[in-house]
């Protein structure tokens, strides 16, 4: 007896599992298409976000890069004023060095030397003053 029920219960089983495993099956292939496409979903908005920020940064960095040549350009034309304002400074001085320069050798003349008296007034110079001939 149990023989024969068992083949019957073993015909009704096999097609319960084949059902669940085609059940199965399909569930899994609608996963394996929607994983790809949630992926592909989410490779094309890190692909946008990607583009849209490299696009930001390197409008960026050619802002910046124009500012920073305007900014050379500035500090080039201060350095050639200053520059220039050195060299106007240093001809003065020159001129100044020029001027002073015989004064300093006339006093250094006329000063008394050794143990020789010190003479005031208008003719103490005459004799110590250089001949201008």
């Amino acid at each position: 007896m149990n023989a024969p029920t068992s083949p019957a219960v073993a015909d009704k089983s096999l097609p319960a599992d084949s059902e669940v495993e085609a059940e199965i099956s399909k569930l899994v292939e609608q996963n394996m298409t929607r994983r790809p496409s949630q992926i592909e979903i989410d490779a094309e908005r890190i692909r946008s976000s990607v583009a849209r920020l490299t696009s930001n940064s390197v409008e960026g960095l050619e802002g910046l890069t124009s500012e920073l040549q305007q900014l050379q350009k500035f500090l080039k034309s201060e350095v050639e004023r200053v520059q220039g304002d050195i060299e106007s400074a240093l001809a003065g001085i020159k001129i100044i060095v020029e001027t002073i320069a015989p004064w300093k050798d006339m006093v250094s003349l006329a000063a008394p030397t050794g143990a020789r008296p010190v003479r005031s007034g208008p003719a103490a110079n005459i004799e110590g003053a250089p001949s201008r001939r």
